[in-house]
């Protein structure tokens, strides 16, 4: 089951560091199969606030994203990013094929007390 790494981060000004970082991240990803999905891209605000950029990296797995951000390659180069860029980054697995939001939200609704699992209250 695919996996992402997914950033948030900060507007931060330019710095040869970060120039550094971004020349050598994508060789840290191929002993794990990982490629950029999203990164450099505008995006569109929809609800909320998301100030910053965005950058999602997709993986065969989500063992594999975990021994992407602990390998030795990785950790080397994440400082050159973490000293000047803040941000939020996290690991997620994906749905399997096949996915059904339908078959969660019946799920979810079987686990309600009897009082509360009305259809349609919105709640």
């Amino acid at each position: 089951m695919s996996a992402y790494a997914i950033a948030h981060l900060q507007e931060a000004a330019p710095h040869p560091e970060i120039a550094a970082y971004m020349a050598r991240i994508t060789a840290t990803f191929a002993p794990y199969g990982g490629r950029f999905l999203v990164h450099g891209a505008a995006h569109e605000v929809k609800e909320g606030a998301w100030p910053g950029h965005v950058v999602v990296i997709g993986f065969p797995s989500i063992t594999q994203a975990r021994a992407w951000w602990d390998s030795d390659a990785y950790q080397e180069i994440a400082p050159l990013r973490s000293r000047h860029i803040d941000g939020d980054i996290i690991l997620v697995p994906g749905v399997a094929e096949g996915y059904d939001a339908a078959v969660t939200a019946q799920a979810m609704r079987e686990a309600l007390p009897a009082d509360r699992g009305g259809a349609g209250t919105g709640k």
